[in-house]
């Protein structure tokens, strides 16, 4: 095990990125969260505000060592794993999400990992987390539709990608 520091990835519960980021400060590790000013209207009012360009991920600075400590903070889901090891994020990688962050563009953020109609998914978050079942479509990019098999029925929900994963 490496005692050099990497860019380590993290999947945080649901909305709870910011809250992460301050948790993870405090107990001394280095987070990052890459975060970009979007325009959200409500019914009365516009308002410029900060959300995270990944949603449930998080980046922390971290020995390897010292990755099974992060997970003990509170709100720390999991590690993203790649091939079965940790996933890491190089640093040239971490360069090129700081300079798309300061273009002042507006950023959209997709999952690259590729479903097939036919693949067996876990949900990993939400409401229907730990239900498996089958991806049968896919529409809009990012969102799914999924057949649960567990309760006997073929009940079909529409899923966001990262809420789910692929299952063996």
């Amino acid at each position: 095990m490496s005692l050099e520091k990497k860019w380590f990835v993290f999947y945080t519960k649901s909305r709870q990125e910011k809250k992460v980021n301050d948790l993870l400060g405090r107990f001394g590790f280095e987070p990052y969260l890459p975060l970009q000013k979007v325009l959200r209207q409500w019914s009365d009012r516009k308002k410029k505000v900060e959300v995270p360009l990944f949603n449930s991920y998080i980046f922390v600075h971290v020995e390897e060592p010292r990755v099974a400590e992060v997970l003990q903070v509170p709100g720390v889901a999991w590690n993203i794993r790649h091939n079965g090891k940790p996933a890491i994020l190089h640093p040239q990688e971490l360069e090129t999400i700081q300079r798309f962050l300061t273009s002042g563009l507006l950023l959209e953020a997709h999952p690259l990992e590729a479903f097939e109609p036919g693949d067996p998914v876990t949900v990993v978050d939400g409401p229907l987390r730990g239900m498996y079942g089958k991806l049968i479509a896919s529409a809009e990019g990012n969102r799914f539709v999924v057949a649960l098999d567990s309760i006997g029925q073929s009940i079909r929900v529409t899923l966001e990608a990262g809420l789910m994963k692929k299952t063996s």
